[in-house]
């Protein structure tokens, strides 16, 4: 009987470890629509330069001649807005490139969300979104995604701590846990 049981035991940790590894995978951030953004924010208290690289994917179209904004911020209602970054005369968001942008805004403080604005017919595929400053820790969003067409589209993680997914998975690892722990007790 007690073979049994450590059987059963090591096949409940094996696939307890199979969903935990699973979901950690299938739980990266993707961006997202964002149907009603409020440009109207934009303050003009202080003055602060940043660095902003996007990267464009080489699953990107060969050349773009789409109109590219970009808005970006902290969570304290300090945001940035760049309403033209596109310029076909010197072929930026090319395929498999990076163009590097020198912006001035607003002094904002950790950066923790960021939207890109396509208006085209070409079809863009941003790879990253990397951003500096001197007030702030650089920060890296992931695209890797075409971006939707007249909307504005990204990250917003200034209180993704707090989802209801993350949740979610934490209450999962506690129920394994819990089964583990008595599975174990009964050996």
């Amino acid at each position: 009987m007690n073979k049994m049981i450590k059987a059963v035991y090591s096949f409940l940790l094996y696939f307890a470890l199979l969903f935990i590894i699973s979901e950690a995978e299938s739980n990266r951030l993707r961006p997202l629509a964002l149907h009603s953004f409020n440009l109207s924010l934009i303050q003009s208290v202080g003055s602060c330069s940043y660095q902003v690289i996007i990267s464009t994917s080489c699953s990107s179209p060969k050349y773009n001649r789409d109109q590219i904004s970009l808005a970006f911020g902290d969570g304290y209602g300090n945001q940035i807005y760049a309403p033209r970054l596109d310029d076909p005369s010197t072929n930026t968001f090319e395929q498999c490139s990076s163009d590097t942008f020198q912006i001035t805004g607003p002094c904002a403080y950790q950066i923790c969300y960021v939207y890109l604005y396509r208006t085209g017919v070409d079809g863009w595929k941003p790879e990253t979104v990397k951003i500096y400053s001197y007030i702030s820790y650089p920060v890296t969003f992931d695209y890797d995604i075409f971006i939707p067409g007249d909307i504005w589209y990204g990250f917003n993680l200034c209180h993704s701590a707090s989802s209801a997914h993350d949740r979610r998975i934490q209450g999962w690892f506690v129920l394994i846990f819990i089964s583990v722990v008595v599975v174990v007790v009964i050996l």
